[in-house]
């Protein structure tokens, strides 16, 4: 059978991702179109690239994580070093490590644009915070001037795990064409940031409001990682546990309820075991683990999955039509 996925954003936790990734492919299933944020950003690139789930274990257990978190020397002295960073760059590390290590790793599978992929086989959510708007990928960087077909991935994937304040936004310059007349100088960039500050678990994303022929409906499943401290109140005792306390609403309290009302039908829940999405030191033993708990949530979700249960689900809460007309489907 053939699906589409979501990726839910999550940091590091994405090694459970690959592990669903497994299950998926063990159960003789496979994706016909991937999208995601955040670290499920990183995640669909490598299915859409044609990376299998043990490569993609692989190289995402050899990653220099802490590789991501370099600073120039000038930015690297103690508290004033930082600080004066997040001043100037607007991020306390820059990203560009990150992109370069997804850029290496899709080059080895030749896929550098996304004019390399089927169309509309990859979709990835970032933010862009100067006009205030929710950006799909490739498609919505059209509005700058680029041309979706020749934009490069690993530069879709950084700017969807660009956290704010962590990692630097993307800046990039709106084309002659596309800024306003009386525009200033200033006013012509604007300021692109992980995607999970409006969507980090895009399920809606290959939605119609139109109900599909039943016999050609492709399902969504959507992979959502879920902690042990899911519904716990956020203790905040100052600025850096109230930044903490930001990041983790802006990262699960938006899609939560969305989610839990409409959509448990087609929602794998993962269990990600107490790690937090910046724990950059995590150990071999907290992946594996991580990974295997990818593994079973998914194997269990579709041990009692069921194509004919989908499909009237999904014309009841998704299309929106009649009972009696998902009855007969």
């Amino acid at each position: 059978m053939r699906i589409n996925a979501v990726f839910e954003g999550g940091g590091v936790k994405g090694i459970a991702l690959a592990g669903a990734v497994s299950a998926v492919e063990q159960l003789g299933h496979s994706f016909h179109q991937v999208a995601g944020t955040s670290s499920g950003a990183i995640v669909a690139s490598l299915v859409a690239a044609g990376y299998r789930a043990d490569e993609m274990k692989e190289v995402i257990e050899a990653s220099p994580f802490r590789a991501f978190l370099q600073r120039s020397r000038i930015f690297d002295t103690k508290l004033v070093g930082p600080l004066a960073r997040l001043f100037i760059k607007k991020g306390l590390y820059s990203g560009e490590a990150l992109e370069h290590w997804i850029h290496k790793l899709l080059l080895a599978k030749g896929i550098r644009t996304f004019g390399d992929l089927k169309p509309n086989q990859l979709r990835i959510i970032a933010s862009d915070i100067s006009s205030r708007k929710l950006l799909v990928l490739p498609d919505d960087i059209a509005h700058y001037g680029i041309d979706p077909r020749r934009f490069m991935i690993a530069k879709a994937v950084r700017m969807s795990t660009s956290i704010p304040y962590f990692f630097d936004p993307v800046i990039i310059r709106k084309s002659f064409e596309h800024r306003l007349p009386g525009d200033k100088f200033m006013d012509q960039f604007v300021y692109i940031v992980d995607g999970g500050l409006l969507s980090n678990f895009p399920l809606w994303i290959f939605d119609s409001t139109e109900a599909p022929p039943i016999d050609q409906m492709i399902p969504t499943i959507g992979f959502q990682m879920v902690g042990r401290g899911a519904g716990q109140p956020n203790a905040i005792h100052g600025p850096v546990s109230m930044m903490r306390a930001l990041f983790s609403t802006m990262l699960e309290a938006h899609d939560d309820r969305y989610i839990q009302e409409t959509n448990r039908f087609r929602t794998v829940k993962i269990p990600t075991l107490g790690v937090s999405i910046t724990d950059f030191d995590i150990s071999t033993e907290q992946s594996l683990k991580l990974f295997e708990s990818g593994q079973r949530a998914t194997h269990a979700f579709f041990a009692h999955w069921k194509m004919t249960e989908y499909k009237h689900n999904y014309l009841t809460h998704v299309c929106r039509v009649p009972n009696r007309y998902s009855k007969k489907a």
